[in-house]
């Protein structure tokens, strides 16, 4: 049986002070979930978060990583910083980093594998622009994603990795997947690691869905058979929009 996650992306937002502030307010929501949850928050206020977050439900992520452990990357983090500051999420491939930094499913893969050397659990995002998208090529788009990204990773690391399908057509646009397109990429991205990894292993793959997740929508799309949560953007910058979807997520 999958366990639902309910994860929050900041992006490049909240001040430390600010994170202190919501993550305080998140706290009394996270323990009455049943569902796991996380926050993925801005670098600068990992340590702060972390340290609200001691004792807590409420997971700690980053959203973001470099393969390596230290080197020559100005302005990269390495999986052991992320180490010392009690991360236990990272987000990895998310289509921003893709669009607007230049990663590649190649980098990705490296971060996949550098993240589960170092006993991190990665969040991995694939999903289809609009142009993919209205071409009918999005399942092949999708899938030379995960073929890529997941070159090397072996079945029993399959347990400590979560999938995000996040359509980009429908991050921060206000549009959002229909529940059945959701579903069936989602379905398919299942499918497609019952081929790689054999049917026992994809059934315990946690596959989320997102792009304009919102409390009015969240239930229809955990409703669906093979969405097991959500990667929650900009409705997880407000405390009663946050708290709303890890329990709506949860019945």
């Amino acid at each position: 049986m999958r366990k639902p996650l309910i994860a929050g992306n900041w992006k490049m937002n909240k001040t430390i002070a600010e994170a202190v502030e919501l993550t305080e307010s998140l706290l009394p929501g996270a323990a009455s979930a049943t569902a796991e949850t996380a926050i993925c928050v801005p670098f600068t206020a990992l340590q702060e978060v972390g340290r609200v977050l001691e004792g807590s439900s409420l997971a700690l992520g980053a959203q973001n990583m470099h393969e390596e452990e230290s080197g020559a990357y100005t302005g990269e983090i390495s999986p052991l910083m992320l180490n010392e500051l009690k991360v236990t999420y990272v987000i990895l491939g998310h289509s921003e980093r893709r669009m607007y930094f230049g990663e590649t499913d190649r980098t990705v893969n490296g971060k996949i594998r550098s993240a589960l050397r170092h006993g991190l659990r990665p969040i991995v995002c694939v999903g289809e622009s609009l142009e993919i998208r209205e071409a009918g090529t999005q399942k092949d788009w999708v899938k030379d994603q995960i073929l890529q990204g997941f070159e090397g990773i072996s079945g029993d690391m399959l347990e400590r990795i979560t999938i995000a399908y996040e359509p980009i057509w429908a991050i921060g646009t206000g549009r959002t997947a229909s529940s059945a397109q959701a579903e069936e990429m989602c379905g398919f991205i299942r499918d497609l690691m019952g081929r790689m990894y054999g049917e026992n292993a994809a059934c315990g793959v946690r596959i989320l869905y997102g792009g304009s997740v919102k409390p009015d929508n969240i239930g229809e799309l955990m409703g669906m058979d093979n969405i097991d949560g959500a990667l929650v953007g900009g409705a997880s910058l407000s405390a009663a929009d946050f708290t709303a979807l890890m329990n709506v997520g949860t019945e």
